[in-house]
């Protein structure tokens, strides 16, 4: 394979493949290298839910690999009366990514990343940077720790877009986020940049399509502004994290 096929090769599987693969337990990522995760890795440190790639190790290294030593607990957690679905924007890469949304009676199988004061800015900078999310305190909640221990708070990133419509006018859950009480059928995100596809640019190849959503940022905020137009916010009041 040639190098200009590496590359478009990487582009499409970062586009289709999004949230990546991802331990199916607690672990902790240190240095680009995973090992078991201890309670005590979360000493000091604040809860950030991860509700799309950042719970992935390919992720955190894109992330935090360049960045000299860092040691980041991801927490398998399960959070109640909430989904994880596909938010209504394209990232700079060419996915559709996820966001939490409110889903009464829906326990949503996801991460927490304990995030220390060096590290939230590093996160900050990839999350907020292209005004699609706010950083903000998600409280009166119910989020189990491995499935035990409780959290009646804890940070996230709120999609300021909102939530994606499928053909049915409804939410559209992430397959590789496992949820009880769900009433839709979950989806891959190659599934649903086709749905965009299909929506904005029939014409396009699939392939096509992608490269040109990720070589060209005027046209991928065309796309965004697009699918956003009928988007639905955000639905559970969350307050300002403190300063």
């Amino acid at each position: 394979m040639s190098e200009i096929e590496e590359q478009r090769a990487h582009i499409l599987h970062r586009a289709r493949n999004y949230p990546y693969t991802a331990p199916t337990g607690s672990y902790t990522w240190e240095n680009g290298h995973e090992r078991p995760f201890k309670p005590e890795d979360r000493v000091g440190r604040v809860p950030v839910l991860a509700v799309g790639s950042n719970r992935a190790p390919e992720r955190l290294a894109q992330k935090f690999g360049h960045l000299g030593d860092h040691i980041i607990p991801v927490e398998r957690a399960h959070l109640t009366d909430f989904d994880v679905v596909y938010a209504a924007h394209i990232t700079a890469y060419g996915a559709v990514p996820a966001m939490l949304q409110f889903s009464a009676g829906v326990t949503v199988e996801l991460a927490v990343t304990w995030l220390d004061e060096a590290q939230l800015p590093i996160m900050h900078a990839t999350e907020l940077g292209a005004a699609n999310y706010e950083y903000r305190l998600l409280d009166g909640i119910e989020l189990r720790l491995n499935g035990k221990e409780r959290l009646d708070h804890v940070f996230l990133y709120v999609s300021t877009r909102g939530h994606l419509r499928g053909d049915d006018g409804e939410a559209i859950p992430l397959l590789a986020l496992r949820a009880k009480g769900r009433t839709g059928s979950g989806r891959a995100t190659g599934e649903v940049l086709e749905v965009v596809r299909e929506r904005y640019a029939p014409k396009l190849e699939s392939d096509a399509f992608i490269f040109k959503l990720v070589e060209d940022k005027s046209y991928r905020e065309d796309i965004t502004a697009e699918i956003s137009k009928n988007a639905v916010p955000f639905n559970y009041e969350t307050g300002l994290p403190p300063r």
